[in-house]
């Protein structure tokens, strides 16, 4: 990705073909072998990091004039902290492998037109008061250009993570393997949120067709010649998000006894079916081969011409499963599910409700969001706006 995203933005390319030792990691630009002055008036090296604007695979006018540096505390020639330039001091890891101890703020009136007028007016600045001391300091070195491996998932940079300094955070969902079961209106917001993130696979399970009504309760927007096609939902789905990254993996059939081993190899799976039969195939299956999952549902009705109801997250987890089975909180039996939860009644909003509580719910499992409570079953009720947790630690 990032020699792409150098010799695609003009002002990366004039960095690199000037000598300036840059990379583009996680998101973020970092610029190398940058001298300046410690306390000690001694010269050393840091590296300048800068959060990266981004359409496609092409850089935009920065977003911000702020610039992250990793060393000591850099001074003037003298050994006195560049009070005007240090905005912020204090260890910050704002992506993986990446630690920085200061930010700067240094802002023309008009701002930075590019990053290569930014990246070296910081250097500038740094490298003036080591150039008193070595004349020969310099954050030119022309180095030997070497392509990383492919190091993401993602067809371009991830910039959303990088510009809220969430990487190290993001990091932990990195090697997972998720598989959502059923892609109907909840299953397939659950697959949009979980596509974001920098989990290695995501498999998806449906053996249906993606037709005129899916496209009213599924995340963006469908055409008339993809509704004509009425194309399986898993091949649908993995189509679209093979867009935006590698590692979407259809499976075009319905899970059942023939097949529900597959779920084994899964680090998490969501299950959003509304098969009964099913559903208790699958978590005999899961629970059987210590998977975690999460399984969601809702049930919706119409009361004096206005709809109310429940949207279910429920968690399974290797360590807590005892609930699942005696609080009745998934519906297992073959037949009408308990509490409506097969009515065939779903809004879009209310689907995305449901996929974001068990995104929320599957970060918290994987470290990304802090969890208090631990919940495992959570139901929103529609009419009083409340969200309960239930089954807590």
């Amino acid at each position: 990705m990032s020699p792409q995203l150098i010799s695609r933005s003009r002002d990366l390319r004039r960095l690199q073909d000037e000598g300036y030792e840059i990379e583009v990691r996680s998101g973020l630009l970092l610029m190398h072998h940058v001298p300046y002055v410690d306390p000690q008036r001694t010269v050393r090296y840091g590296v300048l990091v800068s959060e990266l604007s981004l359409a496609g695979d092409v850089t935009v006018v920065p977003g911000t004039h702020v610039v992250m540096f990793s060393g000591a505390e850099p001074c003037d020639h003298l050994g006195q902290p560049l009070e005007a330039l240090i905005n912020s001091r204090g260890r910050q890891n704002p992506a993986p492998g990446v630690e920085v101890d200061f930010t700067f703020s240094s802002k023309p009136a008009s701002g930075y037109p590019d990053y290569y007028t930014k990246m070296t007016t910081y250097a500038a600045i740094l490298a003036s008061q080591a150039q008193q001391l070595d004349p020969e300091a310099t954050a030119v070195t022309f180095p030997i250009v070497v392509d990383p491996p492919e190091e993401s998932v993602f067809r371009y940079a991830d910039s959303a993570s990088s510009r809220a300094g969430i990487g190290v955070v993001s990091h932990r969902l990195q090697d997972l393997s998720v598989a959502i079961v059923g892609l109907g209106g909840t299953g397939s917001y659950i697959l949009d949120l979980v596509a974001k993130t920098p989990v290695r696979e995501v498999h998806l399970y449906d053996g249906d067709k993606f037709l005129q009504h899916n496209a009213f309760r599924s995340p963006g927007a469908a055409s008339r010649e993809d509704l004509e096609e009425a194309p399986n939902k898993a091949l649908h789905f993995a189509a679209v998000y093979d867009r935006m990254r590698r590692g979407v993996i259809a499976h075009p059939v319905y899970v059942d006894e023939t097949n529900v081993e597959t779920l084994r190899t899964a680090d998490f799976v969501f299950l959003s079916v509304d098969d009964n039969t099913a559903r208790r195939r699958i978590v005999e299956e899961l629970e059987r081969q210590q998977v975690a999952f999460i399984d969601v549902g809702m049930g919706v009705y119409e009361s004096n011409g206005q709809l109310s109801g429940l949207v279910r997250v429920t968690t399974s987890t290797s360590a807590r499963r005892r609930h699942v089975h005696d609080r009745q909180r998934i519906p297992l039996a073959d037949g009408a599910a308990p509490n409506g939860y097969q009515r065939n009644i779903q809004i879009a909003d209310l689907n995305a409700l449901n996929a974001a509580l068990a995104v929320i719910k599957w970060k918290k499992l994987c470290g990304f969001y802090l969890d208090l409570e631990e919940e495992l079953h959570s139901l929103y009720q529609i009419d009083g706006n409340v969200l309960t947790n239930e089954d807590t630690r």
